[in-house]
């Protein structure tokens, strides 16, 4: 394979097609590895999260100019303020991040991929730090060996937990699956805000719909958690528009809306993607905390990924309690630093 180096955007653009369908066969095949999600993330660098960032994206083909391989990369100083190579994404809002292979190249593309790394001098790099890789990803297998063939040092440690929640063949039997407490306090919830005079309701922002104000209208009510509000600056508010306006475009994005008489109480950002609900981003109107609308919405949210046939529901990185009150487990994605002698 001949592996090449894209460091300028108009040629990332143009990666975008077979980036995509090199991506539904690649070992790891997330939202947050998406070409138009990269694309948005370099647009801000990750909501301002990086000022030094060059692209430094490897690409391999074989003699016939297909796509083999993609090490989504950008050169920056690393948190340990050392010049590295990180991939595309990292580290606060793309949850799942990998190189982007098929399981029958992969071994072959990391031994490459490395050879042509080690041509940069010193200065140029001195660590891949490799955030959120799945702890199950072969990727890490085939990193380690390679790294140790060519007489480096690497180092993996666990990051974050991700729960995650197998959805079952209908909603009765999800709510038997969660323990007895939590079981009636949703159902409770729930049934309350059914019965709620003020009336309460919820929906999905659809095709033909004013996706633009509602995803302000979400970003808006976001903000009001103080919790939330240092992380809110205006380049990340523009993260968050930009990579939600263009999942919608392409079709991933489910952003759903609990009302209560005919104000938003509740929203959830979620990536509708790969047979799995991936919940991102949300926020709950603190005049209605009464009727508990997070966890009302939540309940629909989940309750129609059942019905849609969505295998998981996967709450991302964090180990807030509600996440595994509503049955999910942890899995757990992992750091990979890779040094060179």
């Amino acid at each position: 394979m001949e592996i090449s180096l894209v460091r300028d955007p108009d040629s990332f653009s143009a990666l975008a097609g077979e980036w995509n369908r090199l991506l539904s066969r690649s070992v790891t095949d997330v939202p947050f590895l998406r070409h138009e999600f990269l694309k948005t993330w370099w647009s801000t660098r990750g909501g301002g999260e990086w000022r030094e960032a060059e692209l430094r994206i490897s690409v391999a083909r074989d003699p016939d100019g297909g796509l083999l391989g993609l090490a989504p990369l950008f050169r920056t100083r690393t948190l340990d303020d050392r010049p590295g190579l990180m991939l595309l994404g990292s580290i606060e809002i793309s949850d799942y991040l990998d190189l982007v292979a098929p399981h029958d190249v992969l071994g072959p593309f990391v031994q490459d991929l490395l050879t042509n790394l080690d041509r940069d001098p010193p200065a140029d790099w001195e660590v891949l730090d490799l955030y959120n890789i799945m702890e199950t990803s072969p990727t890490l297998e085939a990193l380690r060996s390679a790294v140790l063939h060519k007489g480096w040092t690497v180092s993996q440690t666990r990051y974050k937990p991700c729960p995650v929640a197998i959805l079952p063949e209908d909603w009765e039997t999800y709510l038997t699956s969660l323990e007895k407490k939590q079981r009636h306090e949703l159902r409770r919830k729930m049934r309350r805000a059914e019965t709620s005079p003020e009336g309460v309701g919820w929906r999905i922002i659809g095709p033909g719909q004013d996706i633009e104000r509602a995803v302000d209208e979400f970003l808006k009510h976001m903000a009001l958690d103080e919790r939330k509000q240092a992380f809110l600056s205006e380049v990340m508010q523009t993260q968050i528009r930009q990579s939600a306006l263009t999942a919608f475009e392409h079709g991933w994005l489910q952003l759903a809306l609990l009302e209560i008489g005919g104000e938003p109480a509740a929203g959830y950002l979620n990536f509708d993607y790969n047979d799995r609900l991936w919940v991102y981003n949300s926020f709950a109107n603190p005049k209605f905390l009464a009727l508990s609308p997070g966890w009302v919405l939540l309940g629909h949210v989940i309750r129609w990924a059942i019905e849609h046939k969505r295998r998981e529901l996967d709450f991302l990185r964090g180990d807030e309690q509600y996440k595994y009150q509503l049955g999910g487990r942890d899995r757990y994605v992992c750091r990979m630093t890779i040094e060179r002698r």
